[in-house]
């Protein structure tokens, strides 16, 4: 695979992706290639930096998470109320699959991320002051509505 810098006629830049330069010369021959900006079709190649490999390994391919796929109870309704499923379906993952440590979230999410307590994922309380400090010390958390006591049942 090789990529080349591309451009249109009105100056648009942007990546194209190819076999090689043989392939790329057969599609600009057969007029397959256009400006994805303003659909222009005269196209040229601009400077592009070389990728080199000097026997460094193949990055690891990342595992991407399965999306959420639709299911019947989706059919058929307005986006608002899919989104709603989807929203209830991720809260109910969150409740499953992490531990409630309360007020003590601020604590203990330290104490993960700077590896002295064991790594899981934790759910708990956590004022904006104590949320903000842990964004600012670079410690990944979220924010997600309270959940009513009581109403999960």
């Amino acid at each position: 695979m090789i990529v080349f810098d591309l451009h249109c006629k009105d100056g648009h830049r942007f990546e194209g992706w190819f076999g090689s330069a043989k392939d790329f010369a057969s599609q600009k021959k057969r007029g397959l290639l256009s400006c994805p900006a303003c659909g222009d079709g005269t196209i040229s190649r601009g400077l592009s930096a070389p990728r080199l490999n000097m026997g460094a390994q193949e990055p690891k391919k990342k595992q991407l998470p399965v999306p959420l796929q639709k299911t019947p109870d989706m059919e058929g309704r307005d986006p608002f109320a899919v989104a709603q499923i989807l929203y209830s379906r991720m809260l109910d993952e969150i409740l499953t699959k992490s531990e409630d440590v309360g007020a003590k979230f601020p604590e203990e999410a330290r104490k993960i991320y700077y590896n002295e307590s064991p790594g899981r994922a934790i759910r708990g309380q956590a004022t904006k002051e104590e949320h903000d400090s842990l964004v600012d010390e670079g410690i990944p958390v979220a924010r997600f509505p309270v959940i009513p006591t009581g109403r999960l049942n």
